[in-house]
């Protein structure tokens, strides 16, 4: 099964057959002061750097959240979708709890984006799934029900079910329909990321759909983040996941030589030209740096 997006002038398929699809994360206010402070202040210089230098160390997409306290948000994030568009060609994954701002960032988004989230809870696939179809839109569905997060992989699986009959009922495609199904931290619960990679498996078993990840979720509160990023990345991508919101610049890597190991880079030549790509990228960052 293949999902399409399209940014300005580039278009990505995820599937379990094609490689892996990073949607950059970093532009996002939460536990950013500093981004916070510039979407208060006006300055987009800032976001449209992140913007280029998350597609340039290999972001496919472009997680899109504008989300600061008292911040005129719909506004907001109408200008700073219109602003990345002629910045960067990539798809936009508009990221926003609320229905009112992502109407507001589909309508400035070019080609076809992705909306980062719906769960299936009864209001939201009410209020978010409409919006998402008429604009032609994919969907991230988080496996969240009206109780909570679900403990059991079986019951993140219904979860998942709930989100796909309802948008199917909504005439959302199945293919447009992508899957989280939770990564939560090892942290405080060591089969935390057990649980994920068992819904995983579920997931691509039952209905095939795409499964996207909030990865670098499994590694909060532990010291060596990236290791354990690193680490489960290259477990969910044997597991089926296909796509996930994360650093680029940590990840990439990993992430490439994955895709080279599960058979999706032809004799790695994708792989190396990352390589060569990424080593550019840190000589250029290394000259510039102040001394």
């Amino acid at each position: 099964m293949h999902t399409v997006l399209r940014g300005s002038s580039r278009e990505v398929t995820i599937g379990v057959d094609k490689p892996f699809v990073m949607i950059g994360e970093k532009i996002n206010p939460t536990g950013n002061k500093k981004l916070a402070a510039a979407l208060q202040a006006g300055d987009l210089e800032g976001v449209v750097a992140l913007a280029q230098k998350q597609v340039a160390w290999g972001a496919d997409v472009l997680d899109i959240n504008v989300g600061v306290p008292g911040l005129d948000e719909i506004s907001v994030i109408s200008t700073v979708v219109r602003l990345l568009s002629q910045s960067v060609d990539v798809a936009f994954c508009i990221d926003s709890g609320k229905t009112e701002i992502l109407a507001a960032g589909l309508g400035a988004a070019p080609g076809k984006p992705l909306v980062n989230s719906v769960n299936a809870e009864k209001k939201q696939l009410e209020t978010i799934l409409p919006i998402v179809r008429d604009r032609g839109a994919a969907v991230i569905g988080l496996t969240i029900g009206d109780a909570g997060i679900p403990k059991t992989p079986e019951e993140r699986v219904a979860a998942a079910d709930t989100i796909i009959r309802r948008a199917s009922q909504t005439g959302i495609p199945i293919e447009d329909i992508l899957i989280d199904p939770l990564v939560m931290t090892v942290g405080s619960d060591s089969r935390a990321a057990l649980v994920t990679l068992q819904t995983i498996e579920l997931l691509r078993k039952e209905f095939g759909v795409n499964i996207n990840l909030g990865a670098s979720n499994v590694s909060f509160g532990l010291p060596d983040r990236e290791t354990f990023n690193q680490a489960f990345l290259s477990m969910a991508m044997q597991a089926g996941a296909t796509c996930a919101i994360t650093d680029p610049v940590k990840l990439g890597s990993a992430i490439r030589a994955g895709d080279v190991l599960l058979g999706r880079d032809d004799y790695a030549m994708r792989f190396l030209k990352y390589y060569r790509q990424a080593e550019a990228l840190r000589s250029q960052e290394t000259a510039t740096a102040p001394q």
